[in-house]
């Protein structure tokens, strides 16, 4: 049986803010539904993804705003990842050369991190 990890919660302090955020960075909006004045449920997509992200009001975990940093995204080009974030606005970190792969971090407007990780060429070969 396939276990498949299909959403995240990113926790956010300004739900309107964030969408925008992340709409500026390329996440496509898949959903965006006020249940009623207490729940409103935002679910976002990365280009590509087969993972999606929540937030909104009233469906929070035990994460404050700000407190995810968990969050590793595959890319295939890290300069390029980079220069789009940047062409968007968003102070992404230069990219950070490691064996197990090249790196870009930056994080959203309530300091949730997220990492891009372009991985080596010899993971393509690789066998577990």
């Amino acid at each position: 049986m396939d276990w498949k990890i299909e959403l995240i919660h990113v926790p956010v302090s300004d739900v309107d803010r964030a969408k925008e955020f992340y709409e500026r960075v390329g996440f496509h909006a898949d959903h965006d539904h006020r249940v009623d004045d207490e729940v409103r449920f935002v679910q976002m997509t990365p280009p590509g993804s087969a993972c999606s992200i929540a937030f909104g009001t009233g469906i929070g975990g035990k994460l404050a705003p700000g407190a995810q940093d968990t969050i590793q995204v595959v890319v295939a080009d890290a300069d390029e990842a980079l220069a789009q974030l940047r062409g968007a606005g968003v102070e992404a970190r230069g990219v950070d050369d490691q064996p197990w792969g090249r790196f870009v971090t930056f994080d959203d407007p309530d300091g949730n991190s997220w990492t891009l990780q372009q991985l080596p060429a010899w993971s393509a070969g690789a066998s577990g």
